[in-house]
């Protein structure tokens, strides 16, 4: 499988913090942002990933990510001109896709969960069909939202509702098989110009080939897209990490634990990192494991 992370967008929710960098690379504690759902993608063991984002952002990532090396990754990137939908990225990608099934990752959503690498893998090692995550909002007519019967079956998503009938959203990581294509090509725009990723969920859906994996307790999906969000977002890899000792979305740890790169490898990138918080945990792993 391969993985999409879309970076694209102008993030003007987030004015002024974006009028001069991607929304994607604004700090959320002591990384950038991008990292997350990098992280992510790397803990359902995808390690073909593809980077799209803008013409004057994509230069950022690429000085940032690299070939994607360092993490023991094979990275490449490719410009969303203008933010056409979230489906669009499929199409940019299709000839690197070449038929592969493929997950797309939200560059501004993060993913917490205990046994969440597990979870991963079983969606991106699923041969058919189709499986995205679910979590419960206060506040879900600013999601796409998924209705589910008595039985925990998903019935039906609406992108937005003014009156939801469910506190379901469906958060920014999807898993889908090597017919994502022909479903996008299916896609119309919606009435604000642009391809949407609830109608291709709903494709799926009426295909009868949707999973929904509802994230419940002890799980946490913090969408990073507005000032008050990315504090929290902040205030909760802070809190993790400072109080429990271990990393929230660090490549350079997921890809020595996955055993992408080496003990070696990993105290090279903490020395990199100098005298920060996090280079001290990446040392400490790294030099642990040397003994």
């Amino acid at each position: 499988m391969k993985g999409i992370l879309l970076a694209g967008g102008t993030g003007t929710r987030l004015y002024p913090l974006t009028l001069a960098t991607s929304k994607q690379l604004l700090p959320i504690y002591d990384k950038p942002m991008v990292y997350y759902p990098l992280s992510t993608l790397m803990l359902a063991g995808i390690r073909d990933i593809m980077i799209i984002s803008t013409p004057q952002d994509l230069p950022q990532f690429q000085r940032l990510l690299g070939d994607g090396g360092q993490f023991g990754l094979r990275i490449e990137y490719r410009v969303q001109a203008a933010p056409n939908g979230i489906p669009q990225a499929f199409l940019i990608a299709e000839d690197w896709l070449a038929g592969s099934p493929c997950a797309l990752a939200l560059g501004d959503n993060l993913i917490f969960a205990d046994r969440l690498s597990t979870m991963l893998q079983q969606a991106a090692t699923q041969d058919q069909g189709a499986t995205v995550f679910a979590y419960q909002v206060r506040d879900p007519e600013r999601y796409g939202v998924v209705t589910f019967d008595a039985n925990g079956k998903a019935t039906e998503i609406i992108e937005k509702p003014a009156s939801p009938t469910s506190s379901w959203a469906v958060v920014g990581l999807y898993f889908y098989d090597s017919r994502v294509l022909d479903f996008v090509r299916t896609l119309r725009p919606s009435a604000r110009g642009e391809l949407e990723i609830t109608d291709l969920n709903r494709a799926y859906l009426e295909d009868g080939s949707l999973r929904v994996q509802q994230l419940c307790r002890g799980c946490a999906w913090l969408d990073a897209g507005m000032p008050s969000s990315l504090l929290e977002a902040s205030q909760f890899v802070h809190t993790i990490q400072t109080r429990q000792g271990m990393l929230v979305g660090s490549p350079s740890e997921i890809a020595f634990r996955m055993g992408y790169i080496t003990a070696r490898q990993l105290e090279e990138h903490a020395l990199r990192m100098g005298k920060t918080e996090l280079g001290h945990i990446l040392l400490s792993l790294a030099r642990q494991q040397e003994l």
